[in-house]
């Protein structure tokens, strides 16, 4: 099976290597032949039997395009995974609001369309809280996120455009921001990720730090229900969650698209993730073009 392993525009400003170097040698290592192909600059895929999103970095910066992308190979005959209807959904963060209504435990978020100063006064009164985070609905590796106190304006970046409003989880300083990933549906391991200090997100390429750890009393469960939630089966998932203030765990977002995936914690190193993947793309093969 040949794989088109989509990874960022030529010149991308953060090393993406370390995170396509074990998720491709796994791939690899189950008999899969793997080609890293410039998502930005895909072409003809009729020579590709699956299409991997799993190194989309920046689709958030070229978001037209990103969905022409998805257009485009949505009526081609070739596998996408994880499948396009849930790679449309996961792109925009409104989908907390949907999870919230669905019942699943989620960090509280009001999305604005224009972010006002009201909008954040409104925010503290609704969630009870002082200190808030912002951030854009289509995002990424913590760009455009502001962590604001009570006594901070609206940041010049952010006046006037839509963004989701949450209270902040003072967890992710002490404890951790939790990611659980999941290969078929089943999970395979966890990791904890912490801020440098000073700071509140957890990015490595922002001095984050990441250690393997067991999942968090009652985090599979959560995790497990909040992908039952979402429109189609994901091949591979990540689901980061926080504990609130009385240390019940939320969702904090579903990555679904390119997450990294921290293979190098994983007990089988990524042979249940490939095996996930094989299997997805053989039932994708055999669905009808119109129910991809």
């Amino acid at each position: 099976m040949r794989v088109a392993f989509l990874v960022p525009e030529p010149n991308f400003h953060e090393a993406w290597d370390w995170a396509f170097d074990r998720e491709a040698a796994a791939l690899a290592a189950a008999g899969l032949d793997v080609e890293a192909v410039s998502w930005t600059e895909l072409g003809d895929v009729s020579d590709f039997d699956l299409i991997l999103p799993l190194l989309v970095w920046g689709y958030h910066l070229r978001f037209a395009g990103w969905h022409a992308l998805l257009d485009r190979l949505e009526v081609s005959r070739r596998a996408v995974i994880n499948p396009i209807p849930l790679l449309r959904w996961n792109s925009d963060k409104s989908y907390l609001a949907e999870l919230v209504a669905k019942g699943v435990p989620t960090v509280a978020t009001r999305l604005t369309k224009a972010l006002i100063a009201q909008d954040l006064d409104d925010a503290r009164a609704a969630f009870g809280c002082d200190t808030l985070v912002i951030k854009p609905p289509v995002s990424a590796s913590a760009d455009g996120t502001f962590k604001i106190a009570a006594s901070d304006g609206v940041p010049v970046g952010a006046l006037g455009k839509p963004m989701l409003i949450q209270p902040w989880m003072a967890a992710i300083t002490t404890t951790g921001e939790y990611s659980l990933m999941f290969f078929g549906g089943k999970f395979s391991h966890a990791i904890v990720k912490r801020p440098k200090d000073g700071d509140f997100r957890v990015q490595a390429h922002l001095g984050g730090s990441e250690q393997a750890c067991d999942p968090p009393s009652g985090g599979r469960e959560l995790a497990l229900t909040a992908l039952a939630a979402a429109p189609a089966e994901a091949a591979y998932a990540r689901v980061d969650m926080v504990a609130g203030d009385d240390d019940k765990l939320r969702i904090m977002e579903l990555e679904l698209i390119e997450p990294a995936l921290w293979l190098e914690h994983a007990p089988d190193v990524g042979a249940s993730y490939a095996a996930a993947i094989i299997s997805a793309a053989g039932h994708a093969v055999e669905q009808p073009l119109a129910d991809r």
